[in-house]
């Protein structure tokens, strides 16, 4: 990338497709974000001070996220509803040998399509690695905070 600044833009822009694409339920495009080892996690935040911060969700490459796409359209049994995230506080924190720091804070809002009511279906937070490959970002890690263990639902879709 040429400069910090451009750098930076392409980084928090790939923060906001990444959420555009869970809400628009383009799930087959979700793992090309990803680097081929790139790795998902979905953590309560009780967990990130245990010795060993047991995920919810654990992908650690990208077949790994296509086989979780297959499942979520072809087997999968979960209420079916809408998506719309909400993203802010978006900040690179650095970068070191190649690889962005960038925390964001998200509220993931859920519409169910049967009674047709939006309601808060979690909040927390991102940390993601993004490192460009042929010039364009994408997720060497994504770790997804979530600010409690109780999530109201069942955990299906991508945070």
């Amino acid at each position: 990338m040429s400069n910090w600044r451009d750098a930076t833009n392409e980084v928090v822009n790939l923060v906001y497709d990444y959420v555009q694409i869970l809400d628009d339920d383009r799930l087959e495009e979700w793992p090309e974000l990803f680097v081929e080892d790139g790795v998902y996690r979905v953590v309560p935040r009780e967990n990130l001070s245990m010795p060993h911060a047991l995920p919810l969700i654990f992908c650690d490459n990208r077949a790994m996220l296509k086989d979780r796409v297959l499942a979520l359209r072809t087997s999968s049994v979960f209420n079916l509803h809408y998506d719309r995230h909400i993203v802010s506080n978006v900040r690179v924190r650095g970068e070191k040998d190649g690889v962005y720091e960038v925390h964001s804070n998200y509220a993931l809002f859920q519409t169910d399509l049967i009674e047709g009511e939006t309601k808060l279906f979690v909040t927390g937070k991102y940390e993601d690695q993004i490192v460009f490959r042929d010039e364009r970002p994408m997720f060497k890690s994504k770790l997804v905070i979530l600010d409690t263990y109780s999530v109201p639902n069942l955990l299906a879709t991508p945070i």
